[in-house]
């Protein structure tokens, strides 16, 4: 379980991530922030394409990021997101597809931060949110 700190800064690089998004149609903007095991933290904000599909989250921008550079041990991640450029108004728990990616590469305990600020948020382990997920 993360302490304080951690989780706190956790929430401010996925607040700060948000900056990032490329949300042309929809305005809204999601930032994540991913703690691997090395310590190490990976970032990732949405991408957003005409065409949907080829739409990426900001959970799997930041996990593609981490796997891409060899990483495979991950704590936590934290999510943020809402409406333009403002704070956001409630929490944004990961899509149906990020939390399959998430059942590839993270254990059942891995703890998934919903934030609206640092007061504000929501900590949930991996199997409450995916019970009975598909895993090999």
């Amino acid at each position: 379980m993360l302490g304080e700190r951690e989780v706190q800064t956790l929430i401010d690089m996925a607040l700060s991530q948000r900056k990032f998004a490329y949300a042309p149609y929809s305005d809204f903007r999601v930032g994540a922030a991913l703690l691997a095991g090395s310590g190490k933290i990976y970032t990732g904000c949405n991408i957003e394409n005409s065409a949907y599909s080829p739409t990426n989250c900001a959970e799997r921008t930041a996990v593609f990021k981490a796997v891409s550079e060899g990483e495979r041990d991950f704590q936590a991640i934290c999510i943020t997101g809402g409406r333009g450029e403002d704070e956001p108004s409630d929490f944004c728990p990961p899509c149906g597809v990020c939390r399959q990616v998430m059942l590839e590469f993270c254990p059942p305990d891995f703890e998934i931060i919903l934030a609206v600020n640092r007061e504000r948020y929501e900590v949930h382990r991996l199997d409450e949110l995916v019970p009975k997920g598909f895993r090999l």
